[in-house]
């Protein structure tokens, strides 16, 4: 799967792809760090316009509109770039891996499941990669560029259960975060999702290939084909139960997150220590930092599904491997 990287072929998309990638989602998640710099400043304005009649022009308030409009179409033009150039960039991954699976089919034919693999798990991995791959990178550089933010803006602020520690509305966010992730990653293990994901794709390759046959075979009977069936059915039926408990405690806590940062900041908001600019600003970046801490948690149907194509494609390399080996024995 990772040949990508080490293929003379392929070497040039790989390394200077990923060199570009990054360097763009820095850039945008640097122009965000500035956008947030502008709630502070533009609701600081609203808040003095509302207190005192005419305290601002209307030049001011549209010039502030604009100077929005301005960084907001930076941030669109990077991120649709980006996202052209990323679907490109996967493709040529998965290039790569079909490339290699194409010079050796003779031999990988006999696998179970062999036509699966290539066309079907390969473009699984370049989409569900395209998803995750970018959100993941901006995630990490969110957090390099927003938790100073949040630190700076929260001193000398009291915050819920920490006081006025320093430290207390990072810290927050930090636990909020991480020990809600924590507790689904494992419920997620406890109910053992990814395993019941490679089971159903398993018995759904079964269930596909039993059905090829039956097409030029007369003598696979119906009840072959609805044993199969049956096999496909239950595991679905398990997976429905597994995600409806994965999905309560998961639901439960996005819910919960919305209030998490008022939480946090009602004594500030109660003895009126903060404006409504900086309040704006801290929301926002406790938003941010929050969001990224709970990356794995929002996306962890997608990579469950990920890692079970990982995990089949894994076993497939290592079937044509233990295939090449014993034909080079005899």
């Amino acid at each position: 799967m990772f040949r990508f990287f080490s293929d003379r072929k392929w070497m040039l998309w790989a390394w200077f792809g990923s060199a570009l990638i990054l360097s763009s989602l820095w850039v945008q998640v640097k122009i965000d760090v500035e956008i947030n710099e502008w709630f502070g400043e533009f609701y600081d304005m609203i808040q003095k316009a509302l207190a005192t009649p005419n305290a601002i022009t209307i030049e001011e308030y549209w010039a502030s509109l604009f100077s929005f409009i301005y960084l907001a179409g930076i941030y669109v033009a990077i991120a649709v770039l980006v996202s052209y150039f990323t679907a490109h960039y996967l493709f040529r991954w998965r290039e790569s891996m079909v490339e290699w699976y194409h010079a050796v089919y003779d031999r990988a034919r006999a696998i179970e499941g062999a036509a699966q693999r290539v066309q079907e798990d390969t473009i699984k991995f370049s989409r569900i990669m395209e998803q995750l791959g970018t959100s993941l990178i901006e995630a990490i550089m969110v957090l390099i560029q927003f938790i100073p933010i949040l630190f700076g803006l929260s001193m000398g602020i009291p915050i819920f259960f920490f006081g006025d520690w320093q430290y207390g509305l990072l810290t927050g966010a930090l636990v909020w975060s991480i020990g809600g992730t924590l507790f689904l990653i494992g419920l997620g293990w406890l109910l053992r999702l990814v395993g019941i994901e490679y089971d159903l794709q398993k018995k759904e390759a079964a269930y596909r290939k039993i059905l090829v046959i039956a097409e030029d075979d007369e003598t696979v009977r119906p009840k072959t084909i609805g044993e199969l069936f049956e096999g496909v059915r239950s595991i679905h039926y398990l997976s429905y139960l597994r995600y409806l408990y994965f999905n309560i405690g998961r639901i439960a806590y996005l819910q919960a997150n919305v209030l998490s940062a008022y939480v946090l900041l009602a004594p500030a908001i109660v003895a009126g220590v903060v404006t409504l600019g900086v309040m704006q600003q801290i929301i926002r970046a406790f938003g941010r930092v929050e969001g990224s801490m709970q990356y794995l948690l929002k996306a962890w149907p997608t990579i469950i599904e990920l890692l079970s194509v990982y995990k089949r494609l894994r076993e497939f390399e290592r079937r044509i491997h233990e295939a090449e080996t014993g034909a080079l024995r005899t």
